[in-house]
């Protein structure tokens, strides 16, 4: 099964961001958008993991979960990657204690390799984003990442992780297969 672990912001952000996302759909129709089901903050990407490493995998994101304070958190701004002027992806940036986010990352990455789960994103450096589009060719989308430069949502504190499977179909649809609280903020 294809996992990822991930944070999914709370509907009252994602709404506020939806508000942004719909005025550049409308402008740019021909990138691939995606929906607001799913939005999230991908901690882990594990790529195919056998289930029988589900169980281990489950006590490790509950115990990586648990040395790490729950994270406060705002959507804000954008960008592209690898960079506006030849786009593959449009992304909206987070604020964020960006330490403390990719502790937790690297901790949650981590477990997830003791418990036997590939880990494709070992050695990229972690970059907090939610993916909002994708291009089937490198575009510019310097107007794009311009319209979402003074974006900023509520915050809100990230108070779990969330093991998710991706089912890829035409339009990929994203299944939480379970959750691990994350330590209370002091």
């Amino acid at each position: 099964m294809r996992l990822f672990v991930a944070i999914t912001p709370p509907p009252a952000a994602v709404g506020e961001l939806d508000l942004v996302v719909a005025r550049l759909r409308a402008a740019r129709p021909e990138l691939r958008w995606t929906g607001t089901d799913a939005w999230h903050l991908t901690l882990a990407f594990l790529g195919e993991v056998d289930e029988r490493v589900l169980p281990e995998l489950r006590i490790r994101l509950e115990r990586a979960a648990r040395r790490h304070a729950a994270q406060p958190l705002a959507i804000n701004g954008g960008g592209a990657f690898p960079g506006t002027a030849r786009a593959r992806v449009l992304w909206a940036g987070l604020q964020a204690d960006t330490g403390a986010l990719a502790s937790l990352a690297a901790s949650v990455a981590a477990g997830a390799r003791r418990a036997g789960a590939p880990s494709p994103d070992e050695g990229r450096k972690y970059r907090p984003h939610l993916t909002l589009a994708r291009c089937r060719e490198p575009a510019d989308v310097r107007d794009l990442v311009a319209e979402l430069a003074g974006f900023a949502s509520s915050g809100w504190t990230a108070g779990q992780i969330e093991l998710i499977r991706s089912h890829l179909h035409r339009e990929p649809r994203y299944e939480q297969i379970g959750s691990w609280p994350l330590r209370p903020a002091s």
